[in-house]
């Protein structure tokens, strides 16, 4: 992450390997060895042991939207990066947000016929992404050269100290989760790449080229308010994506 030295801090199985976990104390990055064994923890693009996706999702719906609100963006363009099944671009598009799928390893089974067509968006989300990247600055540099404003949620580990070895956000039963985040790491990239970053201290995290307006943070404490936030600004768009699905007369691309 910063090209300081790392310090083995312990090893545990994961899968069927022994593997070894380094803390950065330079910029907080906390990280496996090189991961040797990804071919096997992909072997299925989303885990089994992922229970929470659907909540997620919900959640992150109300993320968007206050997001979009504070920016001033509801009527943008989204992005969902690493898009999955393409649960959060449907749901997204049920409450009226143009939102749009990509991502380069799992099936669009919910959301086909909106996938991004490359042009620049207006946000660009990165949903439990950032901790399966082997090299998550230069991630974040492309992602914000495609759009003004990235949000992503990922968990910070505690400052002072690593993980504990059996913190669930490791994934040990799944061996896709290399990488950890602490605040300070979240701000030195944000240095590095010259742009905007906040946080809620927790999971959910953003990064800008413009200013990130002040009201961002207390809105996403009250995500919950998020329908009446944007009542009146949006439309659902079930009706009219099945009418344009329907008109275009061709065949959707394979799941």
């Amino acid at each position: 992450m910063c090209g300081g030295r790392s310090l083995f801090t312990y090893s545990q199985r994961v899968l069927d390997d022994d593997v070894r976990y380094f803390d950065c104390a330079a910029c907080g990055y906390f990280q496996t060895e090189k991961p040797y064994w990804l071919e096997k923890a992909y072997a299925s693009a989303i885990n089994d042991v992922d229970t929470g996706i659907l909540w997620r999702n919900q959640l992150n719906v109300r993320r968007v939207l206050m997001t979009l609100s504070a920016f001033g963006k509801l009527s943008g363009v989204v992005v969902d990066h690493a898009g999955g099944y393409g649960i959060l671009v449907r749901l997204l598009r049920d409450v009226g947000v143009d939102a749009r799928w990509r991502d380069k390893y799992c099936a669009n089974l919910l959301a086909r016929g909106f996938e991004a067509d490359g042009t620049r968006c207006d946000l660009l989300t990165a949903f439990e992404v950032f901790e399966h990247l082997e090299y998550p600055l230069a991630e974040l540099e492309s992602l914000l050269a495609q759009a003004p404003v990235v949000l992503l949620s990922t968990d910070l580990i505690r400052q002072t100290a690593p993980p504990a070895p059996d913190w669930w956000y490791l994934g040990q039963e799944h061996g896709q989760h290399i990488g950890f985040f602490r605040e300070r790491t979240l701000a030195g990239m944000a240095k590095k790449l010259g742009c905007h970053h906040a946080s809620d201290g927790r999971s959910l995290h953003v990064f800008s080229h413009e200013p990130i307006p002040r009201r961002w943070l207390p809105m996403q404490r009250l995500n919950r308010l998020a329908p009446l936030v944007t009542a009146g600004a949006l439309r659902s768009r079930v009706q009219s994506d099945f009418e344009a699905l329907r008109r275009s007369g061709a065949p959707l691309p394979p799941p």
